[in-house]
């Protein structure tokens, strides 16, 4: 203890001063703090801003692979709406087909291990969570195919880089299935969406299970970041930046301007995107085949 003298030579005990050494927590009461700490992180990130999503099937090879994990932006659709050539991972409606079929029932330990997984997201698909590329937009006419076999937005034809097996066009197409690359032209209906999965052989989408409500959509997949060979971001392709506007027709969203990076630009401060979050809607992730 210090003691501080007056002018008097006398102890003054109202300017004492005590030097107290903090006393360290023991690591085995720090260590599990920490844990609980990172945890609750972990939670609040994957249910407000950013989730980590599983890919088990082929139906986007070869832009993402059987294994890949994608990070996917939970809060850019609740200030705008979906841009051409996104990648999205959304809610299948009651048309889309359930994807997960033939699993056994896990016990209590693969239950737990579920539960923890799909608090920070990293869990296995549910039976109707999707990833798909964003073809037409609400108002867009959609069809297939060109002299060339290529898809047609709003007339225009599109060269598609990232299709590296399409389907065939000699099989007849079928409103119920997806074997054929041909179908009549739809127009995308208000606050709907029409996918595809670039892996057109084997995708179940919107050429015969219908567009997708924009409100089903939990996010964007903006890169993959693992395995750590495949790092890369998920760009918007140039194809895309040729076609017409669709008709006229009013989402009450914020426009957006697509950058280079395929990146975008938000109109819309992101205090207002928290305001309106959908994230409560945690889904655990896609299988689309």
């Amino acid at each position: 203890m210090v003691q501080t003298v007056n002018e008097d030579g006398a102890v003054d005990p109202w300017r004492r001063r005590t030097r107290r050494t903090r006393r360290q927590m023991p690591l085995w009461q720090e260590l599990p703090l920490l844990l609980i700490v990172a945890f609750c992180l972990a939670v609040l990130i994957r249910t407000f801003l950013l989730q980590a999503f599983f890919i088990p099937s082929g139906s986007m090879e070869d832009t993402l692979l059987v294994g890949d994990r994608v990070l996917v932006n939970k809060v850019v659709y609740d200030v705008r709406d979906p841009v051409r050539g996104e990648v999205v991972v959304f809610r299948g409606t009651d048309r889309w087909a359930p994807q997960v079929d033939g699993q056994p029932e896990p016990g209590f330990v693969g239950k737990l291990g579920a539960t923890v997984g799909d608090l920070v997201g990293v869990t296995r698909p549910g039976e109707k969570d999707f990833i798909k590329r964003v073809i037409g937009l609400p108002g867009d006419r959609v069809s297939c195919c060109d002299a060339q076999g290529r898809v047609l937005v709003n007339g225009t034809p599109l060269d598609e880089p990232y299709v590296v097996r399409d389907s065939p066009l000699d099989v007849p197409p079928n409103p119920r299935e997806c074997r054929s690359r041909r179908f009549e032209e739809i127009v995308v209906p208000p606050g709907q969406i029409f996918v595809m999965g670039d892996h057109r052989l084997v995708s179940q989408d919107a050429r015969c299970q219908g567009p997708v409500p924009i409100d089903n959509v939990v996010g964007r997949a903006f890169g993959v970041v693992w395995p750590s060979s495949r790092w890369s971001s998920l760009s918007v392709p140039g194809t895309f930046a040729n076609v017409p506007g669709p008709a006229s027709v009013s989402t009450g969203r914020a426009p957006v301007r697509p950058t280079p990076d395929g990146g975008v630009v938000l109109l819309l401060p992101l205090s207002a995107a928290l305001l309106r979050s959908r994230a409560f809607r945690t889904v655990p992730f896609s299988r689309a085949t």
